[in-house]
């Protein structure tokens, strides 16, 4: 089975109509590396952690260009293509030759789906009748709120009636998976139940809401917060409930970001599965993992249950992912075992990490724990609880197999 990505290029805030009101990308300005797991033991900053993090392209790419790369995909895959699968910085609704290129990936008849869209390209709602005829069977809609004078606000976009009819028609054939910044006070309350009534009605297959960013803590490595000045923002927990009231109400899956999946349980959902956990290796060493304030419950609960003592160290930052080395600056490192384990896709210079865990004089060792131990509500939209379940044991495990390995 063979997946096709194809990408568009562009970047946030210029390929798209401009910045969403709330956009995460909004007044990002030149920041300094941040250091990942891709850069060099012998220096800070490198491809991903300067330019991709951002999502900083030089523009949309040329079709021919698209064209010759994706005939170079295709000499080195094997078998039939599944799924062709458009992505980029920049939004597909927005590309200046979208019909050309629909039609050329349409005519390799296998299904269509686009990884993201805010729809506010499109200003004809016939756009539908095109994408359905050239095979689209997915799709990730970016709605805000059924409410069109909402979405020209929040959104910027010119047409909303437009974009908000395309949304319907693409729900009679293909699977829709519409998605809302929640921002308290604006798109909350009524005008939320109300778009969940739109959409469900409709025929949307699911519909992810996440949780507004305004501050580093919450997610906004960038230098750019706030992004909206003096906006409320809602606790995690606050989040969950709204997640699981919507979830008993519609017929429609609902998710939410960074928590949760009703229908699965995750993230972690391994913490309800206590035969499952007895399944994992034992823990017989001694190391701190590191994390962010919404995962570390979750992950010291299912360590303990396999033999830990000691306690998983959360960040100010709630994102395990998105854990810079300014939060490890406000660790007590005394507390800190003589190995320290980072998330794996956590934006930190290893070398650089190693020397802040050490500042009291006892050499510690950094490395990194697994990229995944979950899957949020993003992932978890086209899974099973059994596949979320399988990837859990897997991260753990892994994690388990680290600490055993490296821990004193």
């Amino acid at each position: 089975m063979a997946y096709l990505t194809v990408d568009i290029g562009g970047s946030p805030g210029i390929n798209c109509r401009g910045f969403c009101e709330y956009c995460y990308f909004k007044n990002v300005r030149g920041t300094q590396p941040l250091g990942c797991r891709y850069c060099l033991p012998f220096k800070k900053g490198c491809d991903y952690c300067t330019r991709g993090v951002k999502e900083e392209y030089s523009g949309f790419k040329e079709l021919k260009i698209i064209a010759d790369e994706v005939l170079a995909n295709l000499q080195t895959q094997r078998g039939d293509i599944e799924r062709i699968t458009i992505s980029g910085g920049g939004d597909p609704s927005c590309y200046p030759r979208f019909t050309e290129l629909i039609e050329l990936l349409g005519s390799m008849e296998a299904p269509l789906h686009i990884g993201y869209t805010s729809g506010k390209g499109w200003d004809d709602p016939t756009v539908a009748d095109l994408l359905i005829e050239n095979g689209l069977s997915e799709i990730s809609f970016t709605v805000f709120a059924s409410d069109p004078a909402l979405r020209r606000r929040y959104m910027h976009d010119p047409t909303p009636d437009a974009s908000l009819k395309i949304v319907e028609r693409l729900c009679e054939t293909s699977d829709v998976y519409a998605a809302a910044v929640i921002i308290p006070g604006i798109n909350d309350g009524d005008v939320l139940e109300n778009t969940c009534e739109w959409l469900d009605a409709s025929g949307a297959k699911g519909l992810i809401l996440m949780r507004f960013a305004n501050a580093a803590e919450q997610g906004l490595i960038l230098g750019n917060g706030p992004v909206i000045q003096n906006q409320q923002v809602q606790s995690v927990e606050s989040f969950r409930d709204i997640i699981a009231r919507l979830s008993e109400k519609f017929d429609m899956k609902i998710t939410g970001t960074p928590l949760w999946d009703p229908d699965i349980g995750s993230p972690f959902a391994l913490v309800s599965e206590p035969d499952l956990i007895k399944k994992l290796p034992r823990v017989n060493r001694k190391a701190t993992v590191i994390s962010g304030t919404v995962a570390a419950p979750y992950i010291q609960k299912i360590l303990s249950n396999c033999g830990s003592s000691v306690p998983v160290v959360p960040v100010t930052k709630e994102i395990a992912c998105l854990i810079t080395t300014d939060d490890l600056r406000t660790l007590n490192i005394s507390t800190l075992e003589n190995l320290v384990i980072l998330p794996g896709r956590a934006f930190v210079f290893d070398p650089e990490a190693q020397k802040i865990v050490s500042g009291d004089g006892v050499e510690r060792e950094v490395i990194r724990g697994p990229d995944m131990l979950t899957a949020d509500a993003e992932t978890s939209m086209g899974m099973t609880r059994d596949q979320v379940l399988a990837l859990e044991m897997e991260g753990f495990s892994e994690l388990i197999q680290t600490i055993n390995r490296y821990g004193k």
